[in-house]
């Protein structure tokens, strides 16, 4: 099935921790509970160091932002599930990162919140927040589109259709592994 994500992107560093993304204090908040989901989104990547532009602009409870593309190591810190979650309540659809702490990526497929690509290059070099990217699943590609430019990404293999389903428990579902919820 063809899908593309298209949108802003912010950029950020090397070794974003879960800390960064949603500090512990907000660990607190109920993601199955919906008023406690939407409040957690708006608290995402509150813990940035100062010299990052607001993923989420004062007043806000969603990002304008569509993609992070982020260097190595993205999500690195405790195996918090909070952290894809938080992301992906604030309105975000995909990280584009050179490398993840495994546990994240794994959580990223558990939750169905996000879609975790890996980069062939490093792209935090040539790329600048609030550009417009398209990634394209078909061509496992993230396409700059202010500057033109096309970059390779590994392909998500066995992980989209399980993100596609909107998790494991749903994925698990839909094929039948467990029964459907009645």
């Amino acid at each position: 099935m063809s899908k593309t994500i298209k949108g802003k992107v912010f950029v950020l560093d090397d070794n974003i921790d879960t800390d960064q993304i949603i500090p512990a204090e907000y660990l607190t908040l109920v993601p199955s509970k919906p008023d406690e989901y939407e409040k957690l989104g708006s608290y995402a990547m509150i813990g940035l160091p100062d010299r990052y532009d607001r993923f989420i602009a004062e007043g806000q409870s969603k990002t304008v932002y569509s993609i992070i593309v982020a260097g190595e190591n993205f999500g690195c810190g405790s195996s918090r599930e909070h952290a894809p979650i938080a992301l992906g309540a604030a309105g975000l659809d995909a990280v584009v990162a050179q490398s993840y702490a495994r546990i994240f990526f794994r959580n990223c497929t558990a939750t169905g919140e996000l879609y975790p690509w890996e980069s062939v290059e490093r792209l935090v070099d040539v790329f600048k927040t609030g550009e417009e990217a398209t990634i394209d699943f078909d061509n496992n590609v993230i396409i700059n589109e202010t500057t033109g430019k096309t970059f390779e990404l590994q392909s998500l293999g066995d992980v989209r259709p399980v993100i596609d389903a909107g998790g494991l428990f749903a994925y698990a579902r839909q094929t039948g592994m467990i029964p459907t919820r009645v």
